[in-house]
């Protein structure tokens, strides 16, 4: 099949690419010239594992295309994907300009019958937009070419995004009539042979599954940390309760896991549009408000940790710091918690040395650019050279089992912050090293 995919960020990367991974011509269109150049020349701008050479190949075999002209785009493709970004506005509603753009665009470039999918997180309502945003466009051109408005939520998960890209278990698709759907089927077919997993739906409930879906999720994280806080008081010990109500079929064990908060490009935002939306319909959302509530508390768990073991006043001292995304396998630091601990760490006077095996750059290049007080270094165990202390932000696999007695040697303290409870708190006291988990009373 010939498609189009606008944006060429996350999403529209890894979809664009994997559509030409099974063999459909893909064009991918950008407004950005240098990354679209940087594309063409094999240079990826995200780090996804699997995607570079995926990219590299479906360009060199002449199945990927790259370009900023999104009429050239449209002239060669059937199926136009809307994949750009929906930033959070000052007042958390999600920002539909860029979604906007794309349509007022291809109203203006359109020449046939176009399939237009919406795989932007959008809120509901925004499909009739786009529709109303083309048809005025062709409008203005005396047009009566037609065209089809689809909803089609992405579900991937940064890290692993070609993986559930190439086998979705799921597929949501919104529309309103029997030949998009069947347009649909065939695209997907080759992805998902279970037919019982192509779930099709009206629009509306199709961009609202999207948000449900990240909502429920964040839901999930957020009660986990609210239990381990009261754990704390109390003397239980957030671990061993997760896995006694893991066991219990109905809740499972995802994302019950206490931490120090969620962070990405998904959860923070959308749980903040979903309110926003709840809000002008009248509708107080008082559990995604305690959502967002609990999580913007929790990022500081650890640095009030800190505090409380070194004191208020951290002038003179330096922590070392392991990770900088706000999850593993991804280069993303978007609402990372490693922003939050370390900047309240900083300006309570200390140095940081801080580590990532990918996140490094865009911790200097933008999210902590300003904050002189950090260094990077190159390994795990540069960052914890004459450190006061460890303190664990990313689960990244690499530092599951580090050599404790090479970080004990190296720490002017043997004391572990650990922000995702990664370590046993038996072996740390084997070992006369003064651990700090999340979720458990201090000893």
């Amino acid at each position: 099949m010939k498609i189009s995919v606008v944006g060429t960020g996350y999403v529209g990367l890894v979809t664009g690419t994997c559509f030409a991974e099974m063999g459909n011509s893909v064009w991918c269109v950008d407004v950005d010239e240098e990354k679209i150049n940087k594309l063409k020349n094999g240079i990826i701008p995200i780090y996804e594992p699997g995607l570079e050479s995926m990219v590299k190949e479906n360009f060199n075999m002449g199945r990927l295309k790259f370009t900023t002209n999104i009429n050239e785009a449209l002239e060669h493709t059937d199926i136009c994907f809307i994949a750009v970004g929906t930033p959070m506005g000052e007042d958390g509603s999600a920002d539909l300009q860029y979604v906007k753009k794309v349509a007022e665009n291809i109203g203006k470039g359109m020449t046939h019958h176009m399939y237009i999918v919406d795989k932007s997180t959008v809120p509901v309502g925004t499909a009739k937009k786009v529709r109303e945003t083309v048809q005025a466009e062709l409008d203005k051109r005396n047009s009566d070419l037609t065209f089809d408005v689809i909803s089609n939520p992405e579900f991937l998960k940064e890290g692993t995004a070609v993986g559930d890209c190439m086998k979705p278990d799921r597929i949501v698709v919104g529309t309103d009539n029997r030949n998009a759907e069947n347009v649909m089927r065939e695209l997907y077919g080759t992805y998902l042979r279970n037919t019982e997993n192509f779930i099709f739906m009206d629009i509306a409930s199709a961009e609202m599954t999207k948000y449900t879906a990240n909502a429920m999720l964040a839901t999930k994280i957020s009660f986990m940390n609210e239990i381990s806080n009261i754990c704390e008081l109390v003397g239980a010990d957030v671990n061993k309760v997760r896995r006694g109500i893991g066991s219990d079929s109905r809740i499972g064990y995802s994302f019950i896991y206490a931490g120090c908060g969620y962070g990405g490009s998904c959860f923070p935002k959308d749980v903040q549009a979903l309110i926003k939306t709840s809000c002008l319909h009248d509708y107080n959302p008082k559990i995604l408000q305690a959502v967002e509530n609990v999580n913007h508390e929790q990022k500081k768990v650890i640095s009030k940790k800190v505090m409380s073991r070194f004191g208020d006043d951290l002038s003179g001292r330096k922590f070392a710091v392991w990770g900088l995304a706000f999850k593993p396998d991804t280069d993303d630091m978007r609402e990372s918690p490693a922003i939050t601990i370390i900047n309240d760490l900083t300006k309570a006077g200390a140095e940081i040395a801080a580590y990532d095996p990918k996140a490094v750059n865009e911790a200097k290049g933008c999210y902590l650019k300003d904050n002189e007080k950090v260094t990077y270094v190159e390994s795990k165990y540069d960052a914890v050279k004459e450190a006061d202390a460890l303190i664990l932000v990313t689960e990244w696999k690499e530092f599951r089992q580090p050599d404790f007695d090479e970080i004990v040697k190296l720490l002017k303290h043997p004391i572990i912050f650990d922000g995702r409870n990664q370590y046993d708190k038996d072996s740390m006291r084997k070992r006369s090293i003064e651990y700090h988990q999340i979720g458990v009373r201090e000893s």
